[in-house]
């Protein structure tokens, strides 16, 4: 199942020429990759114990990856690639409610949800509606983790 929904997403985002190739593409390990590049990681196959003191988690949970919000949610990520990785973030789907995936077990979303959590593991935000990127960085730029991260990457700043 989960590779039937990466499978749609793709080839919901990349339109009808590589919807074929998309359907037909033997199974991605854990990774689905957008036209545009943005990588998403299919809920079934990660724990969020992995990503602690490694990388922040953005989770988007829909029942259904038909479902509009879910849509627009990626679409809003597109694009973004280079603030995610300098942010250290993966993105986590999960659009299948009956999988009971691990991630979806944690969290316990209700219908479409964007879950944020830094890298200590903690859920920092809970949307109930999709986030532009932009809101996102602002989030996660917020963050102590993250200012420490930045205060760290000046240049010229001196560690012990």
């Amino acid at each position: 199942m989960k590779f039937v929904t990466l499978a749609f997403l793709v080839a919901f985002l990349s339109g009808p020429v590589l919807a074929t190739e998309a359907a037909t593409a033997p199974a991605p390990d854990v990774r689905a990759v957008t036209p545009s590049g943005l990588e998403l990681l299919d809920a079934a196959d990660v724990s969020l114990s992995e990503f602690v003191w490694v990388k922040r988690v953005v989770a988007v949970f829909a029942d259904t990856p038909n479902d509009p919000q879910f849509q627009q949610q990626i679409r809003m990520l597109e694009g973004a690639n280079a603030g995610l990785l300098d942010r250290d973030v993966v993105v986590v789907v999960d659009t299948d409610p009956a999988a009971r995936s691990e991630v979806r077990q944690q969290l316990r979303p209700r219908g479409f949800s964007l879950v944020l959590l830094d890298k200590d593991g903690a859920v920092k935000q809970r949307k109930p509606n999709p986030w532009t990127a932009r809101e996102i960085f602002h989030a996660i730029d917020r963050l102590p983790l993250r200012r420490e991260e930045m205060l760290q990457q000046r240049p010229g700043r001196v560690t012990n």
